[in-house]
C-alpha cells in the first residue's frame, strides 16, 4: 500500500480540482494499491467532500480525511499568530498543513508521499515509494537539479544558512514519518526562526523545511518533481514523470502546449469537470474580451486625424508592418536600439505632437520594462499622444497567462 498525502485550504472551493486532478493521474499511472489522506480545513465544502470520496471509491482506492482544526488546533493557532500575513496574501494558511503529516497520520504509518495539489504524475510513484531513506528524513528533488539558481533565488542560502545545492522544493516529498515524530523540536524551532525574521517570507513554507532538514535528505532524481515553467522551454513531455506546474505562468489554457493539454486531458475526466465548470469558464474568457474592446476604441480615438509613428526594435519592423498593416512611406519610424533611441523618441514626440500618435512596439527595452514614465514625465498622455502598441500584437501562447481562469473554473 502506498500512501500519499494533500493538504490544502479551499476558501473559494476552486483548489479542490488541482488535487482531483493530480490523485486522478496518481490512480492512472500507478498501479500498486493507493491511500490518499487530505489535510484540510472547514473550508472543505460538502460537496467537495463527497466528491473526492466518490471519485476515490470509483477508482477502487481510498481516502481519508483529517480536519486540521480539530486534530491540531493550538498549533494552528500558534502558526496563524507567527505569520499573520499568510492568509492575507496570495497563500493561505493550507501551505502549513503539511507540516501536522507526521502528528495527524496514524503511528503505523511509516512513509508516507507528500504532493502539492498542482502536479500531474505520469510517473508510476511505487518508483518513489521503494526509495530507501534510511535515516534521513526527507526524499526531495532540489532547485539546482530544475536549474533555479538557489544561492541567487533563495534568501536562505545568499544568507549561508543553507546550503544552495542542498535546497529543495517542497512539492513533492518523500516523507520518513517516524523521522518526523522524532524532529517535532527542530521543526518547532525553525517556525520561530522564520516567524522571527519576516524577510523570509516569500515562501516561508518551504523555507522552514529547508532550514530545519535540508542537510538530512535523499536527493531523488529530478523526475520525480519537474518544474514545468523551466521544463518546457527546451524539453518533450516524459511519460514518467512527475510535473509540478508551480507559478503563475506554469498552466494555462493553451491547448497547443503539451503541458497544458496534459494537465487538460486528467481535468475534464473528474468530477469538477461539469456544467458550472463550462459556465464559470466561458464567462471568465467573455471578461477577456472586454478589456481588448477597450483598447480598440482607445487606439481608433489617437489615430483620428493623425499619423502614425513607430517605435520598435529594428528586427520586429516587418512583423510591425505585418501586424499593423502598413505601406511603405506610410508611417513613421523610430528604431530602438540603446539607451539614445528615449531621447531621440522624445524629441521626436515633441516636434510632431497633435500630428502623430506613437506606438510603442516593446513593453521591455533592453532587457527592462520600458519608460513610459520618461514620456509621462514630458507631458504625453497615453491614448492621446501614445499608445502601448505590444499590448495588440498577437499573444504568444507560452506568454499569455491565463492561469488566473483556470483558477476560477
Amino acid at each position: 500500500m502506498i500512501h500519499i498525502c494533500f493538504c490544502f485550504s479551499d476558501k473559494r472551493g476552486r483548489y479542490s480540482k488541482f488535487v482531483g486532478t493530480a490523485m486522478l493521474s496518481v490512480f492512472e499511472n500507478t498501479p500498486a494499491p493507493v491511500t490518499v489522506h487530505i489535510l484540510h480545513d472547514s473550508t472543505l465544502t460538502q460537496d467537495n467532500r463527497e466528491k473526492f470520496s466518490t471519485f476515490v471509491e470509483s477508482h477502487n482506492q481510498t481516502v481519508n480525511f483529517y480536519n486540521v482544526e480539530d486534530f491540531c488546533a493550538d498549533k494552528l493557532a500558534t502558526i496563524k499568530e507567527l505569520f499573520p500575513k499568510v492568509d492575507k496574501g496570495r497563500y493561505t494558511f493550507g501551505v502549513f498543513y503539511r507540516f501536522f503529516i507526521p502528528m495527524i497520520l496514524p503511528a503505523d504509518i511509516a512513509k508516507v508521499v507528500y504532493l502539492d495539489g498542482d502536479i500531474i504524475a505520469t510517473a508510476d510513484l511505487n518508483d518513489l515509494w521503494q526509495i530507501d531513506l534510511g535515516d534521513k528524513i526527507f526524499g526531495v528533488v532540489t532547485e539546482a537539479d530544475n536549474k533555479v539558481s538557489s544561492a541567487q533565488f533563495f534568501l536562505l542560502c545568499r544568507n549561508g544558512l543553507v546550503k544552495g545545492e542542498d535546497y529543495f522544493n517542497n512539492g513533492v516529498i518523500l516523507m520518513n514519518l517516524n523521522a518526523l515524530r522524532a524532529s517535532e523540536e527542530s521543526l518547532t524551532n525553525a517556525i520561530r526562526f522564520i516567524a522571527e525574521n519576516p524577510q523570509y517570507d516569500q515562501f516561508p513554507y518551504q523555507d522552514i523545511l529547508n532550514y530545519s532538514f535540508s542537510a538530512h535528505t535523499v536527493k531523488l532524481p529530478l523526475k520525480f518533481n519537474t518544474l514545468v515553467k523551466n521544463w518546457r522551454k527546451n524539453n518533450p513531455l516524459d511519460n514518467k514523470a512527475v510535473y509540478h506546474y508551480a507559478g503563475g505562468k506554469s498552466l494555462g489554457l493553451n491547448m497547443r502546449d503539451q503541458f497544458d493539454r496534459l494537465w487538460m486531458s486528467y481535468f475534464i475526466r473528474t468530477p469538477w469537470f461539469d456544467v458550472d465548470t463550462i459556465g464559470r469558464l466561458y464567462t471568465e474568457l467573455i471578461k477577456t474580451r472586454t478589456p481588448l474592446q477597450n483598447k480598440l476604441a482607445l487606439i481608433s480615438a489617437a489615430v483620428s486625424g493623425k499619423s502614425r509613428a513607430f517605435f520598435v526594435d529594428p528586427t520586429k519592423i516587418d512583423d510591425m508592418k505585418k501586424n499593423f498593416s502598413v505601406r511603405e512611406n506610410e508611417f513613421m519610424l523610430i528604431p530602438g536600439e540603446d539607451e539614445s533611441s528615449i531621447q531621440t523618441l522624445l524629441d521626436t514626440m515633441k516636434t510632431l505632437k497633435d500630428k502623430y500618435v506613437f506606438f510603442i512596439m516593446t513593453e521591455k527595452f533592453l532587457k527592462k520594462k520600458f519608460p513610459l514614465d520618461a514620456l509621462t514625465k514630458a507631458g504625453f498622455v497615453e491614448g492621446v499622444d501614445f499608445i502601448k502598441g505590444w499590448e495588440f500584437l498577437p499573444e504568444d501562447p507560452k506568454a499569455f497567462n491565463s492561469y488566473p481562469i483556470i483558477k476560477e473554473i
